[in-house]
């Protein structure tokens, strides 16, 4: 008998692809999963595009208030422990943050300097009160010194000296002088002073000059008008007048008050002569 190989082999492959196929459709349900170990992965977030998270975002206001207090605490903290999350905390105190010349917390706002009170005036100091005239330097000095001190009265204190008069006007005793300045000296007829100063003329300089004293320290908030006597013995004729101040026969006095610890020196402009000369 003739076997036909060619169908035989035809007929074999078909039985084998059609067993392959049944094998398929009736593997066990352990050979199933064990394709697909987790079948429930494409169920869960990311991959279920359907499942949203649920987020609670509903915060009342005092926990809303409670949870920006802990986030404070916690970046204090991070700052005590030395973070580097602020590498320049000192900015807010720099430029143009700082508005107020000094350290501003972020977000806290500078104190503005309170108005003055009306009816009230900014303290000042006091101007100073100014001295006497002629009281600058002439503490502690007697009638003497205070001659010799003033540049004005330069020949008055040579006219002292030549009279011998520097001794009395150096003591205890007060004397109240109307002293003739340089330029009053200077008034008188040519020569007439050189004359006065040379030792044969003492006598009458002393009589001038003593003429120029009063005895007792007078000042001139105490002058009155009226007549005076001089050391010398003669009469003073004194004017007080609120207009054109105060003079005495025909001087003017031209500073008042120098005053020394034994007296008090009132410039004229004049040298005076008793009425006897």
């Amino acid at each position: 008998m003739k076997i036909n190989y060619s169908k035989l082999l035809i007929a074999l492959a078909g039985i084998a692809g059609f067993s392959s196929f049944s094998l398929v459709i009736t593997l066990p349900s352990e050979a199933k999963e064990a394709l697909n170990p987790n079948p429930s992965i494409f169920n869960e977030a990311p991959y279920n595009k359907g499942q949203r998270l649920q987020v609670n975002t509903q915060y009342t206001p005092v926990e809303a208030a409670s949870e920006i207090e802990k986030g404070n605490t916690k970046r204090k903290q991070v700052a005590q422990k030395g973070s580097v999350t602020n590498p320049k905390p000192s900015i807010f105190n720099e430029p143009p943050y700082n508005r107020g010349g000094g350290s501003v917390t972020p977000g806290e706002v500078p104190p503005r300097p309170l108005p003055p009170t009306p009816g009230t005036q900014p303290s000042q100091t006091p101007a100073p009160t100014p001295s006497a005239p002629g009281a600058s330097g002439n503490q502690g000095k007697n009638l003497l010194g205070l001659a010799e001190s003033n540049a004005s009265f330069t020949t008055l204190t040579k006219a002292l000296k030549a009279a011998g008069l520097t001794g009395t006007l150096q003591g205890k005793d007060n004397f109240t002088i109307f002293a003739p300045t340089d330029a009053a000296f200077a008034k008188l007829p040519q020569d007439a002073l050189q004359e006065l100063l040379k030792p044969a003329n003492k006598e009458v300089l002393i009589k001038i000059l003593t003429y120029h004293v009063v005895p007792g320290k007078v000042l001139s908030t105490d002058l009155k008008s009226g007549e005076v006597k001089s050391l010398e013995g003669g009469a003073i004729n004194v004017k007080v007048d609120p207009t054109t101040g105060v003079t005495v026969n025909d001087a003017k006095v031209t500073q008042a008050d120098i005053t020394g610890t034994n007296g008090v020196i009132h410039a004229i402009d004049q040298v005076i002569l008793p009425p006897d000369l």
